[in-house]
């Protein structure tokens, strides 16, 4: 596309005129046996993950590398289990661009269809954020390894430089691989922190091919015609609905536990520079408090998502309906609730997520060390300890993971970042919501290359104290043929100031005359 190709042209000026100081800083290291070792691992190639990679990047650490399980164009939910038609912030949101203009998703979807198109746009549909992000990617060079699934996370003994990890990983070619960096970042998204939760009473009642979790993907046309009931009351409950519903579903019920749904979406009062920026700095009582508050709303859905799906004439919401009781007859399931019974061909659930880092196999070896908020603060009023809260990470003010003890010298930990949704306690709609990127992603990049510096703090500071690359070159007295070409050019300065002074003195005479023969032809 002609626009895009202009904007992409744009862009690469923008970034060689933002690039100084243009020089890359960052000392290799070798790894066990010689093995390359990169400055930084990212694992995730999200949003969040390839924003960490351009920050890094443009801070001129260049020595890394992206990894992301999924095939390439599918990393992240876009295009896999999210089924909203569009994303639910505002469509002016920024972040991922780090404040090039060139870079921010309006910029990029005027250049595709024009500016009136943006003007009439809504909310930004879910599939041109993926294309965004593909482009995002393309433009940026940013190195990605995809279908590339990380198994564990072994950090190896501190050396004089800091400490090293060890990254196994499996791909379609290799099982067990093992990758080498000096700092891993876990972009991994709203599950990264813990799991994806379906009520052990689902599980232990209903085979696992009649029901799935809205971050699973399901055979929709596999349900055409068949009546399904969702369990849940939030916006993901509603997201798919109406996605089921567009596709033939015969009916889909809404299963929701409270007695109306939910209405109020603390994140729209967060979404202001202050909130965004400055949660973190905040007092442990405070944050929790208002991390307490903000779990006692479950996100509703947009306006738009629960019209597309109220619409249908076979949609049906049940409110104060919680299930009761679960139980297999023939081939369909029978749903108890407290208003009575009836029988489903599938179930999906749509429970969110448990936040807990032993719930990570990538964590196992180090996840029993690692700070949660139950080890560092403990509310004065026993009854306002919240124990979904006590099991997230106490993170660093940088998302770097934390020991236990707050004297506890840990480098193995603190050169981990948690740069997903297990953050929310601690650095609140940081890498939890696409609205707080544009204040975290700087918060996440300057812990990261303040570590790197400080962990070769004795290289750089002893190359500064030998440094010794002369920048004058000149001498006194100026040798002869130095000398008479400097006097050349005083004389030429000086008749060139001559001349200017005289045709400054022929303007003015000149303006004389002109302004007394208007004066005389005035009278």
């Amino acid at each position: 596309m002609a626009g895009l190709a202009k904007l992409e042209s744009e862009l690469a000026d923008a970034l060689k005129k933002l690039a100084y100081p243009d020089r890359p800083w960052t000392r290799g290291i070798g790894g066990p046996n010689g093995e390359h070792v990169y400055e930084v691992v990212i694992i995730g190639g999200g949003q969040c993950g390839l924003t960490a990679a351009f920050g890094l990047m443009r801070e001129h650490v260049e020595n890394i590398l992206v990894l992301d399980e999924n095939e390439s164009g599918k990393e992240g939910p876009w295009v896999t289990y999210a089924r909203m038609v569009t994303l639910r912030t505002n469509k002016a949101l920024t972040g991922p661009d780090l404040g090039v203009p060139q870079l921010v998703f309006q910029s990029y979807y005027e250049a595709k269809y024009g500016k009136e198109a943006w003007e009439a746009l809504d909310k930004i549909p879910r599939g041109e954020w993926m294309d965004y992000l593909v482009w995002y990617r393309r433009v940026l060079g940013i190195p990605v390894q995809n279908s590339t699934k990380v198994e564990v996370i072994r950090p190896l003994p501190e050396g004089p430089r800091g400490c090293l990890y060890e990254v196994v990983v499996d791909t379609p070619t290799c099982a067990g691989a093992k990758i080498y960096a000096r700092k891993v970042v876990l972009a991994t998204g709203i599950q990264g922190g813990g799991e994806w939760h379906i009520p052990s009473f689902i599980k232990n009642s209903v085979p696992r091919d009649k029901f799935a979790h809205t971050s699973e993907f399901i055979d929709f046309e596999a349900l055409k015609g068949k009546k399904v009931a969702i369990l849940g009351g939030g916006a993901s409950a509603f997201d798919n609905a109406q996605y089921g519903l567009e596709r033939g579903v015969g009916e889909v019920h809404v299963f929701v536990r409270r007695p109306e749904l939910p209405r109020i979406n603390p994140i729209r009062y967060m979404e202001f520079s202050g909130f965004l920026k400055h949660f973190s700095d905040l007092d442990d009582a405070t944050k929790y408090a208002g991390i307490n508050f903000f779990m006692q709303f479950n996100q509703p859905p947009t306006n738009c998502t629960f019209n597309r799906a109220a619409r249908f004439p076979n949609f049906r919401l049940h409110t104060g309906a919680p299930w009761t009781g679960l139980a297999l007859e023939g081939d369909r399931v029978r749903v108890t609730t407290p208003h009575g019974s009836e029988l489903f061909d599938f179930l999906i659930v749509s429970t969110g997520l448990l936040t807990d880092t032993k719930l990570r196999p990538e964590l196992r070896e180090v996840a029993d060390q690692i700070a949660v908020w139950a080890d560092r603060y403990t509310p004065s009023n026993p009854a306002e300890r919240n124990p979904l809260i006590d099991v997230h990470p106490y993170l660093g003010p940088c998302f770097e993971y934390q020991p236990k003890k707050a004297d506890e010298h840990a480098p193995h930990l603190s050169g981990i970042f948690a740069y997903n949704y297990s953050a929310l306690a601690s650095l609140g709609l940081s890498a939890s919501a696409l609205s707080g990127m544009k204040y975290a992603i700087h918060k996440l990049i300057s812990g990261i290359t303040r570590q790197l510096f400080l962990d070769d703090k004795e290289l750089f500071i002893g190359d500064y104290l030998n440094y010794r690359t002369e920048e004058f070159v000149g001498v006194w007295p100026l040798p002869v043929e130095a000398a008479v070409g400097a006097g050349a050019a005083e004389e030429e300065e000086e008749d060139e100031e001559v001349a200017r002074a005289a045709e400054k003195e022929d303007g003015e005479v000149e303006a004389a005359a002109k302004a007394a023969a208007a004066l005389v032809i005035a009278q």
